[in-house]
């Protein structure tokens, strides 16, 4: 089931860079609400409790209950994106979704594996996981909060692929073709010859020495 989160916001009026500028310099974060068939709306955030909360959840699958400011419910929404500033922890702007009951949509959720692979365990292989997450399209209700992989039936070798990944009810995988989630690599061999013996000159059997070149 669908993992949820509450978040607190108010209606704006005003909007441009300049108008942004000043709520982020206030310490609240600018955002919109579309989707639903409904007209956009301009929000502001608290910027601590959004950066809170977004660092405590699974942004990309996670419903947040938006509680905004003089509505009687709070409305039900996904985050469809965060843009942040290129090189301070600050978040800018936030894209919040409307999410209508029994409705489709699209989102990514994240791959959690489980247990050891008996290749890692047994054989001193190396576990390597190629994907994350995977695109999905379910109805909100449906929302897995992970898509949970056991890995401990893998040998030295072996992998597990996007088909073979569990999914509830209802959640089907937007991929255009089948793709490696993770393997179990061979153990990585040492090196067997040290850097300084391998720029070593080796000797040469039968080469004089300088003094037998000298006297010759």
């Amino acid at each position: 089931m669908a993992t949820e989160a509450t978040l607190k916001a108010e209606r704006r009026q005003d909007t441009g860079k300049g108008v942004a500028r000043k709520l982020r310099q206030a310490g609240k974060l600018p955002a919109v609400l579309y989707g639903g068939h409904e007209e956009p709306v301009s929000l502001v955030l608290d910027a601590h409790e959004a950066t809170l909360l977004f660092q405590a959840i699974s942004v990309e699958n996670t419903l947040i209950q938006l509680k905004v400011d003089g509505e009687s419910a709070p409305v039900a929404t996904l985050v469809r994106e965060v843009q942040a500033h290129p090189f301070k922890n600050q978040i800018l702007h936030v894209d919040l979704l409307r999410v209508e009951k029994g409705v489709e949509l699209e989102l990514t959720v994240p791959i959690a594996l489980q247990g050891t692979a008996t290749g890692v365990r047994d054989e001193a292989g190396v576990l390597e996981q190629m994907v994350y997450e995977l695109p999905v399209r379910c109805i909100p209700s449906a929302i897995p909060e992970e898509l949970r992989v056991d890995i401990s039936g893998l040998a030295i070798g072996a992998s597990i692929h996007s088909d073979q990944v569990a999914r509830p009810e209802g959640v089907r995988l937007l991929l255009d073709e089948v793709v490696t989630i993770c393997a179990v690599h061979p153990p990585r061999l040492a090196e067997d010859v040290e850097v300084s013996e391998e720029t070593e000159e080796p000797a040469v059997i039968g080469k004089p020495s300088s003094s037998e070149e000298a006297e010759g």
